[in-house]
């Protein structure tokens, strides 16, 4: 049936669409609507915080949730209200979480639809607006490599495909042929500032060309175009994965946020935008199809405002937050053991390099839902060869080459972990982690604490200097990271630890940032146990000991440490951390206590570095054990050179021989 409604300017196609569905389509706009009205006095009152309104833009939320199996992810948006309706999460929920009461779903840790429930196979998003598409392409691998017949689907704005993570995602998507929807809600305006000036093509959906792959433009306020679509296309790749691309064209009623208004909207446009209100002209066009009474739109109304007035009663009524720091602190992280898994079966000499692989390789065996993932990692072993090999043993499913696509890779990996999954990251040089450094310090880092889920991969950085490589490949960039709550950093200094540490990365659920110094690959060689065996994360050891002085450090620096000790024939007492976060505070007094007088050395640039962080932790809690100043030696504060000579007046160790006179003489 074609009908356009003479009370309604739009056209409606319900060609193979039954009454049923339609009538159903009908209500699940309309309990949304309903809500956000009611929402909107509430914002007025005072009785919650903010609102991101997504009237007149139901049909779009609706129509793409309602064709999604139950247990297929979403990843929705500010304005994607009807996506929680639709799947039936209980309104006391949502209101809850709206008030910030621990009956949402992340104990009032975030606002607004910055919220996730596992439970509802639904994904909190933040206030970025690109990085979910990586996520929803992470869930698509994930049921790829499982052969399960799923979907995904992820919301962003025209405004979102500004960002670098929008192509990032879309290009490795289309090379590995992931099944996943990406939905453009192309709304006119990204807070106050027009299409006309957020792109220059005629249409986001021709962008979908340049990936390769099938793209759709669609009229996101028309229900039945929008769900005849979807159902289509979600048959489709359930059969055959691929991803899809499709602009659905709909208009921002209000303001980005209600207190922005809408002042910088011509009139004009808004009144041809108010006549094709997506549940008004669909109301009208069931009228006249005698699907609907006015007597049943009214009753649908009564029933839908007697629940939101009767679940607000429940969420008013429900407990409020209570503040507990222990509480907050505890739960930044997901629990796992600290105790070590000792090695049991020979060893064999290893270089550093060797050990880092041989981790890997006995990862690859105890963990067969381990996927690694990095440039040229695969047939060409990568550029330090570490996982040469792997793809003839474990398949080109689990060791992935990858775009030059770092957002979206480590986005991959988080969305991988959802599914149970875990995954190693390669960054081909720590360097390059800066193109991927949002997913890391704004997903990976805070799922846990907002909604409770792990982020079960690891990031695998090849740091330091001391090679001659130049400022954008020497970098020893811990600090960056170690600063960030929710993730946990480790550094080994020598190829035991290098294994242990990796393998006991690789085991925790939180994200680990695993950094490895380029410089040991292939100079550090030592008896390293074989098969299976861990090194705790958050354990320092002891691997000089003395009485003159101590020396606080990790990496590079034990070595520069041991050697400049020897030079000097004194007794010095030589912590490596090999955790940065968390630290070994117990080691850190143990040391302290037994010899007075301090040194915390590393490669970083000394501002800003872990060291100052260890002295302030010294001088605050351990000042009477002292007998002179904590002093800190690190490397220049310039960019790393590229200049042998003018490297090593950069580095940190060519001036810890006078820090140590500087120290014993105090």
């Amino acid at each position: 049936m074609s009908t356009e409604n003479p009370a309604s300017i739009m056209r409606y196609d319900a060609s193979g669409i039954s009454k049923k569905e339609q009538l159903a389509l009908y209500q699940a706009m309309l309990k949304p609507r309903l809500i956000e009205e009611k929402m909107l006095n509430l914002l007025r009152q005072g009785k919650i915080s903010k609102w991101f309104s997504g009237i007149g833009q139901e049909a779009i939320s609706v129509g793409c949730t309602s064709v999604l199996e139950s247990d297929e992810w979403v990843f929705p948006m500010h304005r994607n209200l009807g996506v929680f309706t639709t799947r039936e999460v209980p309104m006391r929920r949502l209101f809850a979480q709206w008030q910030g009461k621990p009956l949402g779903f992340t104990q009032g840790r975030d606002r607004s639809f910055h919220f996730g429930t596992k439970e509802y196979n639904i994904w909190g998003m933040i206030s970025h607006l690109g990085p979910q598409l990586s996520l929803a392409s992470g869930i698509a691998l994930a049921h790829k490599l499982s052969g399960e017949k799923k979907m995904s689907i992820a919301f962003t704005g025209e405004g979102g495909t500004s960002e670098g993570e929008f192509h990032e995602a879309l290009n490795v998507a289309a090379v590995w042929q992931l099944p996943v929807i990406f939905c453009i809600e192309n709304n006119g305006y990204g807070l106050s500032t027009p299409v006309s000036e957020q792109y220059a093509c005629k249409d986001l959906a021709d962008r979908g060309k340049g990936y390769g792959m099938a793209s759709y433009k669609v009229d996101g306020n028309n229900i039945l175009d929008v769900y005849r679509l979807m159902k289509k296309l979600a048959k489709k790749l359930r059969k055959k994965p691929q991803p899809i691309l499709i602009e659905f064209q709909t208009f921002r009623m209000r303001g980005h946020e209600e207190a922005s208004g809408t002042k910088y909207v011509p009139d004009a446009l808004m009144d041809y935008w108010g006549q094709r209100d997506p549940l008004v002209n669909y109301e009208a066009y069931l009228v006249d199809a005698g699907y609907l009474t006015s007597e049943e739109i009214e009753g649908f109304r009564k029933e839908i405002k007697a629940e939101i007035k009767s679940e607000l009663e429940v969420a008013y009524a429900a407990e409020a937050v209570t503040e507990s720091a222990d509480k907050e602190l505890n739960e930044v992280y997901a629990t796992t053991s600290t105790s070590a898994v000792l090695p049991s079966g020979p060893q064999k000499e290893m270089r550093f390099i060797d050990a880092v692989s041989d981790g890997l390789d006995v990862a690859m065996q105890k963990w067969e839902e381990l996927v690694l993932m990095g440039q040229d990692i695969a047939d060409y072993g990568g550029v330090f060869k570490i996982t040469d090999g792997f793809t003839e043993k474990y398949g080109k499913g689990r060791v992935r080459n990858t775009p030059l696509c770092e957002s979206a890779i480590i986005g991959i990996g988080l969305g991988l972990s959802m599914k149970g999954y875990k995954s190693m990251v390669e960054m081909q040089f720590a360097d390059f982690v800066t193109c991927g450094f949002n997913q890391i310090v704004n997903n990976l880092a805070k799922i846990h604490y907002r909604w409770g889920h792990n982020a079960d991969v690891v990031i695998r950085m090849p740091c330091g200097g001391g090679v001659g490589a130049g400022p954008f490949h020497s970098q020893t960039n811990e600090a960056w990271f170690a600063h960030t709550p929710g993730l946990k950093v480790v550094y080994p200094s020598n190829p035991v630890d290098a294994k242990g540490l990796l393998l006991a990365a690789l085991e925790d659920p939180n994200p680990v940032m695993y950094f490895e110094h380029k410089g040991m690959y292939r100079t550090l060689t030592d008896q390293v146990p074989e098969g299976y065996y861990t090194t705790p994360i958050g354990k320092g050891v002891r691997v000089s000991a003395g009485d003159s002085l101590s020396i606080i450090t990790y990496g590079m620096g034990v070595h520069w440490a041991q050697e400049t000790v020897q030079e000097m024939g004194i007794s010095a007492d030589i912590i490596d951390l090999r955790s940065l976060q968390p630290l070994d505070y117990g080691i850190i007094s143990d040391t302290v206590s037994k010899t007075g007088r301090v040194i915390v050395l590393h490669e970083d640039s000394l501002y800003g570095g872990l060291g100052g962080e260890i002295s302030a932790y010294i001088s605050e809690h351990l000042f009477e054990k002292l007998d002179a100043p904590v002093m800190r030696v690190g490397s220049l504060d310039t960019p790393i050179p590229f200049n042998k000579d003018l490297e090593k007046t950069y580095l940190a160790s060519s001036r810890l021989k006078n820090t140590i006179n500087k120290i014993k003489a105090y």
